[in-house]
């Protein structure tokens, strides 16, 4: 999406491969974005790729030549069921308020909703430690330095993490397992979610529609 991009470049960011418009052709690539109800702009949105589209995992594209071992890794997961979320980002008019929290546990729902077994993410240890990691993600230690590479930029540092168990969240704080659990449970509602500043009126849409 174009706001994913504008963001990325604002931080000189051009070359992630999440970013590329390759999954607009992927059969396997589910969106999901953020709309104000006030003004109808986008303002964040999310990705599942799941294995076996038309295309590798981002992650694969993103380290597969600094470590060949992601592919093997991701091919033994597929049999499994499994993907990638990837493109997440906010507009920087919402930044701070905890959208990308939100976007992330409905992405790990909607995972869930798609019967994936387990998910991959590649991210800066920033976010890892800020959000993902009460999600339920856990680091990669066979891949790169203990699961670090630098990526995207030669001076920043990336970490590929995986939840391994997506149907009992079993490493996922008590708040958040119960947040994503209830939205796969309850994939159309409407309700007050705390943010970082304050509450927000979400109104989820997680459905599928089915073909």
């Amino acid at each position: 999406m174009q706001g994913h991009r504008e963001v990325l470049e604002i931080f000189g960011i051009t070359e992630i491969t999440s970013a590329n418009i390759e999954w607009f052709q992927n059969p396997n690539a589910f969106v999901i974005i953020a709309e104000s109800v006030e003004t109808g702009k986008i303002v964040g949105g999310a990705r599942i790729h799941v294995v076996g589209g038309t295309q590798p995992l981002p992650i694969e594209d993103a380290i597969g030549k600094m470590d060949p071992h992601i592919y093997e890794l991701v091919a033994e997961h597929g049999k499994k069921g499994s993907g990638e979320l990837c493109g997440l980002w906010n507009a920087r008019e919402v930044a701070g308020m905890g959208i990308s929290t939100l976007l992330t546990r409905a992405a790990i729902a909607l995972a869930i909703q798609l019967n994936l077994s387990t998910l991959f993410i590649i991210c800066a240890e920033r976010t890892f430690q800020n959000i993902f990691n009460d999600q339920g993600f856990e680091i990669i230690p066979s891949l790169g330095n203990h699961g670090t590479f630098y990526y995207p930029k030669s001076d920043l540092v990336a970490v590929a993490v995986i939840i391994n168990d997506l149907h009992t969240l079993s490493n996922a704080t008590n708040s958040d397992r119960m947040k994503i659990m209830d939205l796969k449970d309850t994939p159309r509602q409407r309700k007050q979610e705390m943010g970082t500043r304050e509450e927000l009126q979400i109104e989820y849409n997680l459905l599928i529609e089915k073909k």
